[in-house]
C-alpha cells in the first residue's frame, strides 16, 4: 500500500496487460434506435442500414470525461473516473460529427451532418453555440484541434483544408487540393498533414508557413497489395496521427489494413493487419468497385505511449498491435520495399456490430469502443494463473 499523500505509481502499458482488456462497463442504449416503421409502411433503407451507430467519440485532455456523437443526433457525456453517462445534449437542427475536445473541458467543436457544412463551437456546460465556422461547401470529414494552442483544422469532401482559430469565425488559412483530404497535427503544434486521397500522397506543412509548398511529400504506396487483386485495390485514407514523438505516422484506411509510416523519411515501415475495414457498415453488404471512406475514420489510435496501436473491425473484435520494435529502413526511399506485415498481439471480443470508435484515454489505462453501443475497457487486474503462482512461490 502506497501512504495516501503519495500519488500511485503510473500504470505501464505491456504487452500482458493490453492482452488482458476485458469490457468493464457496456453502454447498450448509448444510441436512440429508430422507432419500428408500422406494418405496410415502406421504409426499406432502415432495414438496410442496420442499428444506428455512434459516429465519433473524443476525451478531454486530462482523460476525465469522454463525449459521444451518434447517428441519432446527439452527442452523450460521460464520466470515465465514475463509468456514468454526466448528460445527453441535441443537435436535431444540424446533425453532430466528429467531436473534439477543446483545450477546456467543457467545450467542443463538432462538424454538422446536415443544414450546413458548418463547423460548431458548442459549450457543454450551458448548452450554447460559442460560434459558427462557416466557410466548407461539402461534408467535413476531418477535423483536428491543435495540441499546444486554440487554433484546429478541418478537412473537407469540397477537397479544401481550412486552419481556423478558436477566438474567430473566419478562416486563417486555405489549402486547396486535388481530392478529399484527412488532417493531423504532430504532438508539437508545429508540423501538420494533410493526406490526399485518389493521390495516396501525405503532405507535410510548417504550420508557420502553411501558405508555402509542403516541405515533404510522402507517397503511401503498399505493393502487397498486387498479391491480393490485380490491378491493386486503391488504399482510402481515413485519418492521420503522429506518435508522441513525431517519429511515425499512423495511417488510417477503410480497407482491411492500416500503416505505419517514417514520418522523417517517409518509408512505408508496417503494414497492420488481422481486423475487417470499415468501408462497409456490415459483413453482408458487398464491396463497391470504387474504394471509399465508408463508416472508417474513428477506428485506430495509438494508446498515449504510442507503443502499441488500437482499432476496430467490421465484424466487432477489437486489435490490438505492439509497434515497439518497428523495422528500421535506409534512405532512399523504394516504393516496391514490401512494408513488414504486422499481425495483432491480441484481438479482443468486441461489440455486436462494427467497432466504429477506437480511442485510448489520454491519462488511465482505459479505452473506450463504440458502435450501436459503446464500452469502457479497464486491464483485468484480477491477475494471470502464472503471476499469482509466482507471487506465493516468493512468499515461501
Amino acid at each position: 500500500m502506497t501512504p495516501s499523500n503519495e500519488p500511485a505509481p503510473p500504470l505501464v502499458l505491456t504487452p500482458a496487460l493490453m492482452s488482458r482488456l476485458k469490457p468493464a462497463r457496456i453502454f447498450k442504449n448509448a444510441v436512440e434506435q429508430p422507432t419500428p416503421p408500422s406494418p405496410g409502411s415502406a421504409s426499406p433503407r432502415a432495414n438496410q442500414l442496420g442499428p444506428r451507430h455512434i459516429s465519433g467519440i473524443s476525451f478531454d485532455d486530462r482523460g476525465d470525461q469522454v463525449i459521444t456523437a451518434a447517428e441519432d443526433e446527439t452527442f452523450r457525456l460521460y464520466n470515465c473516473k465514475s463509468g456514468k453517462q454526466v448528460k445527453t445534449l441535441y443537435s436535431k437542427k444540424y446533425g453532430v460529427d466528429l467531436p473534439r475536445f477543446t483545450h477546456k473541458n467543457t467545450a467542443i467543436l463538432h462538424a454538422s451532418t446536415k443544414e450546413d457544412d458548418t463547423i460548431r463551437y458548442h459549450s457543454l456546460h450551458d448548452n450554447k453555440y460559442l460560434q459558427y465556422f462557416k466557410g466548407h461547401k461539402g461534408r467535413v470529414v476531418s477535423l483536428e484541434m491543435s495540441p499546444v494552442d486554440d487554433g484546429f483544422m478541418s478537412g473537407s469532401l469540397d477537397k479544401t483544408v481550412r486552419l481556423w482559430d478558436l477566438r474567430s469565425p473566419n478562416c486563417r488559412g486555405l489549402l486547396n487540393l486535388p481530392a478529399s483530404p484527412v488532417v493531423a497535427y504532430d504532438a508539437s503544434g508545429l508540423v501538420f498533414a494533410v493526406g490526399v486521397n485518389q493521390y495516396s500522397r501525405i503532405l507535410l506543412y510548417d504550420q508557420a508557413n502553411f501558405d508555402k509548398a509542403p516541405f515533404m511529400t510522402i507517397t503511401l504506396e503498399d505493393p502487397t497489395l498486387s498479391l491480393v487483386s490485380f490491378p491493386p485495390r486503391a488504399i482510402y485514407m481515413t485519418s492521420l496521427a503522429f506518435s508522441t514523438n513525431g517519429k511515425y505516422l499512423l495511417v488510417g484506411c477503410s480497407g482491411d489494413a492500416h500503416y505505419i509510416m517514417d514520418a522523417f523519411d517517409g518509408h512505408l515501415l508496417a503494414k497492420l493487419e488481422g481486423h475487417t475495414g470499415l468501408e462497409r457498415r456490415k459483413m453482408d453488404i458487398p464491396l463497391n468497385i470504387e474504394p471509399s471512406r465508408g463508416c472508417s475514420g474513428e477506428e485506430v489510435s495509438w494508446t498515449p505511449d504510442s507503443k502499441f496501436v488500437v482499432s476496430g473491425s467490421l465484424d466487432g473484435k477489437i486489435c490490438v498491435w505492439d509497434v515497439q520494435n518497428l523495422p528500421e529502413k535506409q534512405k532512399p526511399v523504394d516504393l516496391k520495399s514490401p512494408p513488414f506485415r504486422l499481425q495483432p498481439l491480441t484481438v479482443l471480443e468486441g461489440h455486436p456490430g462494427p467497432s466504429r470508435c477506437v480511442k485510448f484515454n489520454p491519462r488511465f489505462a482505459m479505452m473506450c469502443s463504440a458502435g450501436a453501443e459503446l464500452a469502457f475497457w479497464l486491464p483485468d487486474q484480477s491477475g494471470d494463473p502464472e503471476e499469482i503462482a509466482k507471487e506465493l512461490l516468493k512468499k515461501k
